[in-house]
């Protein structure tokens, strides 16, 4: 019976070709609208959260501070540091750290040549790489020899390599930082990342802290930096490490302004505020635009009524009932909204391809790669939400012209002029 309808349907619309047609058009901008925006919020929020993952996909950077509350018959207000003997510590008992590293940080100016640039240049532990998501690109990272060696060897930022080096190759080149000679060991590309401390990883510089420490006194790290064993774990091992450091350094595990950490969970709600908002909206303007178009199909439907009455009044003396009345007019609604919006899909699919990426993060970065630009794509999720709009539009610009064929009577009906 459905199949019969759905061709009683398309007969009717095939009655009149240029105003179906043209009733079509509506659908298939709204439908463009609808596709195009879902793609738009969808590579937005990609961009955003690959900017944010760039920082570390679980680091969490640990500041320290002063007690706020007294422990262990220490006065409150006694300012903590990070030391050695912290992260073996934390080696031994963090049963949810997975990587761990301090950090310590001086303002030096490094020179090739006649280039020079005064920068970061932060001593680390070789962990530090797998936790910040530091990718060489050329040459490699830190490696535990270098630290066990002390090792004068320098890991760059892509936008210090540029700096100093240009186009030229780097890996095995000699710099000088702070008038000592260091060996460049590795390289990264260009990081396009939304948050950062110190300085931007771009235009760091990257020593062993051992080696750190024969330059400064590093005894006292800056920050401490690590990783959970998962992501989900992130809230529980940071209790673990503030116990372990408070139990060493005698001063309460619950006190938080002994130690500020500041890791994903403080991302995520900054991502998600940003993206879902702004995924909503676009949504909403496409639903809006589709909604227009659903507007035009109803009126086109109420039109069909008033010219089809003496039809409905022959099929209801016939013996149609008003449920086959209206189910009539809702598929023919629904053929209308579903053939639009098929060619629509199709559009907005070439339109994305054709459009290729959109410039979002890169100019700002000044990057070339692509990395920080949205990417338009017609995902299947897209599609299946796009048909969802489409389907509630077709039934919603359905209802009015159905219910009204339904209720005609029909004797009258027959003596319609």
């Amino acid at each position: 019976m459905f199949g019969e309808i759905m061709k009683q349907a398309w007969d009717s619309l095939r009655r009149n070709p240029l105003r179906s047609f043209l009733t079509m058009l509506g659908i298939v901008w709204g439908i463009v609208a609808v596709t195009v925006l879902i793609a738009y919020g969808s590579g937005f929020r990609g961009v955003l959260v690959r900017a944010f993952d760039a920082f570390g996909k679980s680091a969490v950077v640990c500041w320290p501070g002063q007690t706020s509350e007294q422990a262990g018959g220490e006065r409150a207000g006694r300012r903590v540091r990070f030391e050695k003997e912290d992260l073996e510590q934390i080696r031994i008992e963090g049963s949810l750290i997975k990587h761990l590293s301090l950090e310590t940080v001086r303002w030096l100016g490094i020179s090739y040549g006649e280039r020079i640039a005064n920068t970061a240049i932060r001593g680390v532990y070789p962990d530090y790489g797998e936790i910040r998501n530091v990718v060489p690109s050329e040459g490699r990272w830190i490696s535990p020899e270098d630290f066990l060696e002390r090792r004068r060897v320098a890991f760059l930022g892509g936008h210090l390599r540029e700096q100093l080096f240009g186009g030229r190759p780097a890996v095995g080149e000699t710099v000088l930082i702070g008038g000592v000679r260091f060996t460049v060991v590795g390289t990264m590309d260009r990081k396009i990342q939304m948050s950062n401390y110190f300085t931007s990883d771009d235009d760091s510089c990257w020593i062993p802290y051992t080696t750190a420490g024969d330059m400064w006194d590093a005894r006292y790290a800056a920050v401490l930096v690590f990783s959970p064993v998962a992501p989900k774990f992130e809230a529980d091992a940071k209790r673990q490490v503030r116990e372990i450091i408070g139990k060493r350094q005698r001063f309460s595990p619950t006190d938080e302004r002994a130690i500020q950490m500041f890791g994903r969970e403080e991302f995520r709600p900054i991502i998600d505020g940003i993206t879902i908002g702004i995924q909503v909206l676009l949504m909403f303007i496409g639903a809006l635009t589709l909604g227009i178009g659903g507007v035009g199909v109803m009126n086109i439907m109420l039109v069909s009524v008033d010219e089809r009455v003496r039809e409905i009044g022959l099929r209801r003396a016939l013996g149609a009932r008003r449920r086959h009345v209206r189910l009539q007019f809702l598929a023919e609604a629904l053929v209308l909204t579903l053939a639009g919006g098929a060619i629509g899909i199709g559009l907005a699919i070439a339109i994305t391809a054709f459009s290729g990426t959109i410039p979002l993060l890169g100019p700002l970065f000044k990057d070339t790669s692509g990395q920080g630009d949205i990417h338009l794509a017609i995902s299947p999720a897209t599609v299946a939400i796009a048909a969802g709009i489409l389907v509630l539009v077709g039934v919603l610009s359905g209802v009015a012209p159905a219910t009204r064929a339904a209720r005609l009577d029909p004797s009258e009906a027959l003596r319609y002029e």
